[in-house]
């Protein structure tokens, strides 16, 4: 299983479909090494700032938030359907209970402080540029605040550093 950096101006994605609907795991590493994953159907690719970005939201009650916070580097995993199993798994457990990452039979790599999974079919690495909490006062639409229970997200935006897929 190896992988190999490709140039962000080729990248082919559906992006919609790869996060919306597929999922995929943001991750983070704190400086004393210890890591943690979630499952994630919220987030995008763009440009800001003039600097190619993602953004990912994580609820502060979720324990990948507090690794989000500790460290100045998150990624984004892509996996192929048979990883369903897996991204559930990481999705409705904690890592606070129990070491969710095996249980899922994932494959941590950490590269330069930022950690990605073995089994992922494309790892996109960025380096946080940009935190903040949702504000509800700034909610336009009416149908949104249906998502919260006074638990709102904080934002990352994260420049991205490098994307590699699988060989």
């Amino acid at each position: 299983m190896s992988f190999k950096q490709i140039d962000i101006n080729t990248l082919n994605t559906e992006v919609f479909n790869d996060i919306g609907k597929k999922w995929m795991l943001i991750s983070a590493e704190k400086p004393d090494g210890g890591i943690n994953t979630m499952t994630a159907s919220w987030g995008g690719l763009g440009v800001l700032w003039n600097k190619n970005v993602f953004f990912c939201f994580i609820r502060p009650q979720r324990y990948t938030h507090e690794f989000t916070e500790a460290s100045d580097k998150i990624s984004l995993s892509f996996f192929s359907e048979e990883y369903r199993d897996a991204l559930t798994v990481c999705g409705r457990k904690s890592g606070r209970d129990c070491d969710k990452i095996a249980l899922a039979g994932l494959t941590p790599i950490s590269e330069d402080g930022n950690v990605g999974f073995a089994e992922a079919e494309r790892i996109i690495y960025g380096r946080k540029i940009y935190a903040g909490k949702l504000d509800p006062s700034c909610f336009i639409s009416d149908d949104i605040e249906k998502h919260y229970n006074n638990d709102y997200h904080t934002v990352y935006i994260c420049e991205i550093e490098k994307i590699v897929e699988k060989e």
